[in-house]
């Protein structure tokens, strides 16, 4: 199961990603923002990242208008590696050598197809497993390490 999260900014492709992974097959579980009255990004980040480190969820996306104060908001959660990505390639690279668990898009500056193509090559790609990025992964999580 996927968590998904957006703030009112990102509210509309929260909606198009959450159809677009139920076509596929892929149970969501969203918790809000429920529309596009104003609201506040944080509350929706730390909700969907609390799903992703507690075990309920797989996996994490979270969506406000630049993804930035909604990835930071989900990486405050201990065991969140949350990867704000505008492209596919960075979608991929941060699942191969940083097993980032969540994804951050930003409405306001990927369309909606762009968003769909990001979405399946992170939930597509498989950390390497490599033991030079699960050291590095072990020191983002444990630094005094």
């Amino acid at each position: 199961m996927i968590a998904i999260g957006s703030d009112h900014g990102g509210f509309a492709l929260k909606e198009r990603v959450k159809k677009h992974l139920e076509e596929q097959g892929i149970a969501c579980k969203d918790v809000g923002c429920p529309d596009t009255t104003s609201c506040d990004y944080p509350v929706f980040g730390r909700a969907a990242a609390e799903a992703v480190a507690s075990g309920e969820c797989e996996k994490g996306i979270v969506i406000c208008t630049t993804g930035i104060g909604i990835s930071i908001s989900a990486n405050k959660v201990p065991g969140i590696r949350c990867a704000l990505c505008g492209d596919p390639f960075s979608a991929k690279m941060t699942r191969l050598h940083n097993d980032a668990n969540m994804l951050a898009m930003g409405a306001g500056i990927v369309g909606e197809s762009l968003a769909m193509e990001i979405v399946d090559t992170f939930l597509g790609t498989d950390f390497s497993g490599e033991e030079r990025h699960a050291r590095r992964i072990r020191l983002i999580e444990h630094p005094s390490v």
